[in-house]
């Protein structure tokens, strides 16, 4: 195991906490030979054989990542048992995000399994791009349902010694990709398979046993060695789950939203926990993910620049410059053919603006009402209106920015002086330093009495 999932893995686990998961950190873990056979809908007619052994079928689907990696890597080497038939990969991925000397470790696990390894691509419209297309070229043999897609090969990232070559075929698939029926004009697929059950009874000449059984629908074969599922474990199937491109992107910008709200809250409460959680969620996703780096800067730098104008309460040069910044390091966040759709984009870009824009400063007010957090120091405290106040503005008190209200009909001009009269959450009550009807102490006064 290489040591960024080593690495990765321990950081995941002592974030999450849940000592209770440690038994599911194994990258698989087979049934029990005495537990019922988990079958999927498409075998829906077995007849088991306890002798006939047992098939492993790996479900695999998203980008391949080291957990990925780790988990076929480990389960080919657990096949040595004298239980395992063979191996069949299920696969329902796009591309890869591991290095090629990774790539060439998942590769060497299948040329050196001790069963055959196969791989069906389904069910329809499931996809096997990419590196998954050139390890196909590895493997017994290939199924593809109606529907699927396989190839883009791409750019050689094998090993050459390891023998991957699609012939005649690659050139085809280089760029592009093909459909079932073309898979079997061109070899690729030794027959039809519109289902992984179908594919599995295909694989007698591998040491699949079958069974013809009677139907309302006549004779039918079916498999007597028993199809065995395997799946990620739950910590790493979740772990898998954040490494992916839209969720890491999603975790990481409002876990940066949440720790701005909470640090104009002053405290540390649910949304600092919550922040911080998926903040650092968000930053696994995005070490095992191709980012470029000044995307994320950016990203980092448009929470920064909407946080200044969040206290004023009023979109100004560094909300634009904060919605700027957001937008080019979401456009330009993955690389090396990775991406999101615009689904997750436009709910970041859109979500995380309006937050800072509207909802960040009307939570960060009522906060700041409570009478846990004052501002009584700031009465009498004197400054600049930055804008007109009339009857809302921004004025200036001790080189800061607040927005304000003025406490009188009579509006105050930009670059009048004012005085703070009363303070409501992140709201001043202003009046002029010069002119005013009465001395803001006194008007308290009053009140109070009345």
């Amino acid at each position: 195991m290489n040591r960024r999932v080593r690495i990765s893995r321990l950081l995941l686990a002592l974030l999450l906490a849940l000592p209770l998961l440690a038994p599911f950190a194994a990258p698989a873990e087979a049934q029990d030979d005495d537990a019922e056979p988990e079958v999927q809908q498409d075998i829906d007619t077995l007849v088991i054989d306890p002798n006939a052994g047992v098939v492993d079928i790996m479900q695999i689907s998203g980008l391949l990542d080291p957990l990925l990696a780790d988990f076929v890597i480990d389960t080919l080497d657990a096949a040595d048992d004298g239980r395992v038939r063979a191996v069949i990969l299920q696969v329902n991925s796009t591309g890869s995000v591991i290095s090629d000397e990774e790539l060439d470790e998942v590769a060497r696990a299948i040329v050196d399994a001790p069963v055959p390894v196969t791989m069906w691509v389904g069910p329809s419209n499931a996809s096997a791009l990419g590196p998954w297309a050139e390890l196909a070229a590895l493997v017994d043999r290939v199924g593809i349902a109606p529907g699927a897609r396989f190839g883009e090969l791409g750019e050689e990232r094998l090993d050459p010694a390891l023998g991957a070559d699609w012939g005649a075929a690659a050139n085809l698939m280089r760029n592009d990709t093909i459909a079932a029926d073309e898979a079997l004009e061109l070899g690729v697929a030794s027959f039809p398979a519109p289902t992984v059950g179908e594919f599995l009874v295909g694989m007698t000449d591998l040491g699949i046993e079958t069974a013809v059984v009677e139907t309302e629908d006549g004779p039918r074969v079916v498999p007597t060695t028993r199809p065995r599922f395997q799946r990620l474990s739950l910590l790493a199937g979740q772990l898998h789950t954040v490494a992916s491109p839209p969720v890491a992107y999603l975790l990481f910008t409002i876990g940066l939203a949440l720790l701005v709200f909470e640090f104009y809250t002053a405290g540390v409460g649910v949304a600092g926990v919550v922040g911080a959680g998926m903040f650092l969620l968000g930053c696994f996703g995005l070490f095992i993910l191709p980012v470029n780096l000044y995307a994320v800067i950016l990203l980092g730098l448009s929470m920064l620049a909407f946080s200044i104008d969040v206290q004023t309460g009023v979109p100004r040069f560094w909300t634009i410059v904060g919605a700027i910044a957001l937008i080019i390091g979401t456009i330009t966040l993955y690389r090396d053919g990775v991406s999101m759709s615009w689904i997750p984009m436009l709910v970041g870009i859109v979500g995380i603006t309006m937050m800072m824009v509207t909802g960040m400063p009307t939570m960060v007010r009522t906060r700041f009402s409570t009478p846990t957090i004052g501002r009584e120091w700031m009465l009498g405290e004197l400054g600049e209106a930055v804008e007109a106040v009339d009857p809302d503005g921004v004025v200036s008190i001790n080189d800061a920015l607040w927005k304000a209200r003025t406490n009188r009909a009579t509006p105050i001009a930009a670059g009048d002086r004012v005085r703070v009269a009363a303070v409501e959450g992140l709201v001043l009550e202003v009046e002029p330093e010069e002119g005013a009807a009465r001395d803001y102490r006194e008007r308290r006064g009053s009140r109070g009495e009345s």
